[in-house]
């Protein structure tokens, strides 16, 4: 009982936070910022080593700045993340705007059900908010449980605030044959780490091989989905765009792993770009493929 009452307080704590202009949230970054890479070093070893073996080519001053730049990134994402509590409409498609909104308004208005690929890139969780404010379409939203429940509230409270359903990863198949006779639109990141039971998978991703996680392609082949890639750039400060990129008309008809590989292939290629926006104190590389017995190494 104490427990759950310390959360819902934890959680409105962070509402009063989040109805503080966007400016003043920034100025919390930037103090956020100095305190998380300098005084904390917050995960620096696993961010460095991570920039090291995906970027052997690049000079060690090169991969020192594209450290900082995560770290600004993602002390903005912090605040950015706690501004989505309370967030209006109006004020998130302002700040997240289609470069392609002829595909976008088609893919909303057809009756065929949607896999929407993303990765842990620019700010993820506004993308998919933005979405469920557009949307008559049921849009489920693909997430892991966290072990601190305060958090896991907050996402779920955060991913339900318009219509977004938020759906733990153990319940997809489940949710999604509850509306099978509809059109639906699933948001997954498709960079997720499988746990290492279900690690069957390897493919070479950012210059090493990495399992990954098979939901985007068994769910779309299973129910005959449509994929798209939900490609996030950062602008500036506090603004991003985003591109839908259609990567499979008929699932069922691809090879093994293909939809897999084109979605990891992409995501890749937009780190290669930009890769200070992608989540580089994410433990993604927790296993090899000798750990795995009878791994699939592509």
């Amino acid at each position: 009982m104490i427990k759950k009452g310390l959360t819902h307080l934890v959680i409105f704590f962070l509402y009063l936070i989040s109805l503080l202009p966007f400016w003043l949230l920034y100025l919390i970054s930037d103090i956020l910022f100095v305190v998380i890479y300098y005084l904390m070093g917050y995960r620096g070893k696993v961010v460095q080593q991570n920039l090291q073996n995906a970027f052997p080519e690049k000079t060690i001053r090169e991969r020192h700045n594209i450290e900082r730049k995560f770290y600004r990134h993602f002390a903005d994402l912090i605040v950015e993340t706690i501004k989505m509590i309370s967030i209006s409409p109006e004020e998130l498609s302002r700040r997240v705007m289609p470069t392609n909104p002829d595909i976008v308004e088609y893919l909303l208005k057809i009756d065929k059900s949607i896999i929407a690929v993303a990765g842990h890139y620019c700010n993820w969780e506004m993308a998919a908010l933005n979405v469920t404010a557009v949307t008559e379409k049921k849009f489920m939203i693909i997430y892991k449980p966290l072990s601190n429940t305060i958090f896991d509230l907050f996402f779920i409270k955060v991913r339900s605030r318009f219509r977004g359903i938020p759906v733990a990863m153990k319940m997809v198949f489940r949710k999604m044959v509850e509306f099978k006779n509809e059109a639906t639109i699933t948001v997954l990141l498709g960079d997720q780490t499988p746990v290492k039971h279900d690690a069957t998978y390897f493919t070479n991703f950012l210059n090493q091989p990495t399992a990954v996680f098979l939901g985007p392609e068994k769910m779309a082949k299973t129910l005959d989905c449509m994929v798209v890639f939900y490609d996030m750039r950062k602008i500036k400060r506090g603004y991003y765009n985003y591109t839908v990129i259609p990567l499979i008309d008929d699932a069922k008809k691809t090879e093994p792993h293909q939809i897999t590989k084109a979605h990891v292939r992409y995501l890749e290629s937009v780190i290669r770009e930009e890769p200070q926006y992608w989540l580089w104190s994410h433990r993604r590389w927790k296993f090899k493929p000798q750990d795995v017995a009878n791994a699939i190494v592509d």
